[in-house]
């Protein structure tokens, strides 16, 4: 069997090997003009391979099998790397096995926020101050914890294949082209779903120019039959929190944090759980601030005491069970009796609201003139497409119901793209 063509230290994760696997790969694609030969292409194939075995042969895990790609589609132009220790030094590590360290879905989002809030430059030779490569299957390595940098045909040795349905924060989706198993494949971190279909999700990812955080369609952008969901297989319970009230920047919209599942734990024992479709989570949501907002309602408090983000009264009544519980929806009564008084002159209506500006509107948006703008779409008949009442929070829904009542206006094209301007704004309120 011939052996010169085979990078012999393929289960080494020294910084030097790590830099020779590279130097032959770029050297590859320069000799065929920009293109991987064959020979490049077989080498490749048998590098991914050896790195499988060695990742497969530990702890019993197993290369998951890779995916065909759909022909004809794009890549994402996110190369990556090979596998790597910290800053891509390895001198004295030994061969990375498939080990779990533990973690929670908070402090893994936690993590991946980090990333997203800082801009990483998006690089598959450098790597972050906290050691991780700058690209796609680094990032995800950097949100489970890993300890080094993978690849997306590495990744699922620390994971397992879960379903759609089961997807939650800090789940990923593995895309691995074997065509092209540098360039050619991509991995995201899921954050959680933007509608209730499932037809898009927040994704976070390490993608040219940096680090982002996007509504995705499900899968992805190009490629969505290939991209699979895998769990971390390091999942933990997260640490009992502390009753002490953490303060009010551990809630609101963006907040990702333990405190936030317990706050809505604590309010659906308190009668809360009708505001959440599925159990509490670490993100927080709207379901969180309606939830304690009918908390605060139901103990007589008005005004800014009762604004939907929990404060050191809110937390005290919720840890120690005081105060009153969230009473039940109220019930759908009988129309009262006629009154034979002369019924008050009506109160004269109120000037239309002022329209915002677009970028109060769109994926990721959370605000009242969401809530305001739903509410009047139902109030004009075009509210079809809410399986629950409107919200604070932008999602497909929104656009959709927009788009009808564009439609219904004669509109086409980019009139018609389901996100409010000026027109529709004032032919709605006017």
């Amino acid at each position: 069997m011939e052996f010169t063509d085979v990078e012999p230290d393929a289960d080494c994760v020294c910084g030097g090997c790590a830099s020779r696997r590279r130097a032959r790969l770029h050297a590859a694609r320069i000799e065929d003009g920009g293109h991987r030969s064959a020979r490049g292409a077989r080498r490749a194939a048998v590098l991914v391979a050896a790195v499988g075995s060695v990742l497969g042969g530990a702890g019993g895990a197993t290369a998951a099998p890779a995916p065909q790609p759909n022909s004809g589609t794009a890549i994402p132009d996110t190369p990556q790397g090979g596998v790597s220790g910290l800053h891509g030094e390895s001198t004295t590590a030994p061969r990375l096995r498939a080990a779990q360290p533990a973690t929670t879905r908070a402090e893994i989002m936690q993590r991946a926020q980090r990333w997203v809030d800082q801009q990483v430059p998006y690089s598959m030779s450098r790597y972050w101050s906290d050691g991780y490569r700058q690209d796609c299957s680094g990032f995800v390595s950097m949100a489970w914890n890993l300890g080094s940098s993978q690849t997306t045909w590495t990744l699922p040795n620390f994971a397992d294949r879960i379903s759609k349905d089961d997807l939650q924060p800090g789940d990923a989706l593995i895309y691995n082209n074997p065509a092209n198993p540098e360039s050619g494949s991509h991995v995201v971190l899921f954050g959680g779903w933007t509608d209730s279909s499932r037809t898009r999700y927040i994704a976070l990812e390490q993608t040219r120019p940096g680090t982002t955080k996007r509504s995705t369609p499900y899968a992805y952008w190009s490629n969505a039959g290939s991209y699979l969901p895998y769990r971390y297989r390091g999942l933990s319970q997260p640490m009992p929190v502390p009753d002490a009230y953490p303060g009010a920047d551990k809630f609101g919209p963006g907040k990702v944090n333990p405190y936030v599942t317990r706050l809505g734990q604590m309010l659906v024992q308190r009668g809360g759980g009708r505001f959440y479709k599925e159990g509490p989570s670490p993100d927080w949501g709207e379901a969180d601030r309606r939830a304690t907002e009918a908390f605060q309602l139901a103990q007589g408090w008005r005004g800014a005491e009762a604004d939907g983000i929990p404060g050191k009264d809110t937390w005290d009544y919720l840890v120690n069970h005081r105060g009153k519980d969230i009473p039940p929806a109220a019930a759908r009564t009988s129309a009262p009796a006629p009154s034979t008084t002369t019924p008050p002159a009506p109160p004269a209506p109120a000037a239309p609201p002022g329209f915002p500006g677009a970028g109060s509107f769109g994926p990721g948006q959370v605000n009242d003139f969401v809530r305001l703008l739903g509410e009047q779409l139902v109030k004009k008949g075009y509210g079809r497409y809410y399986t629950e009442g409107p919200s604070r929070d932008w999602g497909e829904a929104d656009r959709r119901n927009v788009e009808a009542f564009q439609r219904a206006q004669g509109w086409s094209g980019a009139e018609a793209d389901g996100y409010p301007g000026p027109d529709t704004w004032k032919l709605l309120f006017g």
